[in-house]
């Protein structure tokens, strides 16, 4: 693939002390395109992303999927020597580190992978970086994944990287807290070719919206386990 169109999709809620971070340190003349996906923010999330360079599409429906598919549509608008080749997904809450998106992006490059996870399971994580019922659910929905699709992930983890026609083919539909693992279980159904890069990941700037609080916790947990059924 000769110099490919990556685009990087952040969804973004009240993200304001984080995405100028999170912007800066993605790799400079790496990504033709930032898009951060302002997902109903009140805070200084899309002035602080639009100063640290990247494109702001403002989604008012709250939901992680509502966010990435606004981002998607985006892209749908891109044609010829615009349309994307690559597609990587990465939070905005500065836990994962940019900076390795290279060692993200380099299956694909390299012609091995169709989607590639960042994995936090293989690489190092930050002591306290990930609360234990994150451990366990990520234990959980990839043994899941493993037993019932046959495919054998480690992570579900928000740092990705996609071709672009696999994205098209995946057809995602989730808005809330099911998007990544619809996204392994239709690559998975869909024979597509799958690979983890071990990465880092340190404790996020802020509290989270899923984690933070218990009823985050049960209803991403519900959603991600019937997500996974749903689509046998």
């Amino acid at each position: 693939m000769q110099t490919p169109n990556i685009y990087v999709i952040i969804p973004a809620f009240n993200e304001e002390e984080s995405i100028t971070k999170v912007v800066k340190d993605i790799p400079a003349g790496l990504v033709r395109e930032v898009i951060v996906c302002s997902n109903g923010s009140t805070d200084r999330t899309e002035a602080n992303a639009r100063a640290a360079g990247a494109t702001v599409v403002v989604e008012p429906r709250k939901g992680y999927g509502f966010a990435c598919l606004k981002g998607m549509a985006h892209l749908a608008a891109k044609q010829g020597a615009d349309r994307p080749d690559i597609v990587v997904f990465l939070d905005g809450d500065y836990s994962d580190y940019p900076e390795q998106m290279p060692e993200l992006i380099a299956e694909i490059l390299n012609d091995k992978a169709d989607l590639v996870i960042g994995s936090r399971a293989l690489g190092n994580r930050e002591k306290g970086s990930m609360m234990p019922q994150q451990i366990f659910g990520n234990w959980l929905a990839t043994t899941l994944i493993k037993l019932l699709y046959r495919v054998e992930f480690s992570d579900l983890g928000p740092f990705r990287a996609i071709t672009y026609d696999a994205l098209l083919a995946i057809d995602m539909q989730d808005t809330t807290f099911g998007w990544t693992v619809e996204m392994q279980v239709k690559a998975a159904k869909l024979r597509l070719r799958c690979s983890e890069v071990p990465m880092m990941y340190r404790q996020r700037i802020g509290v989270s919206k899923v984690t933070g609080t218990v009823r985050g916790t049960i209803m991403a947990g519900y959603k991600i386990l019937w997500t996974i059924f749903k689509l046998l």
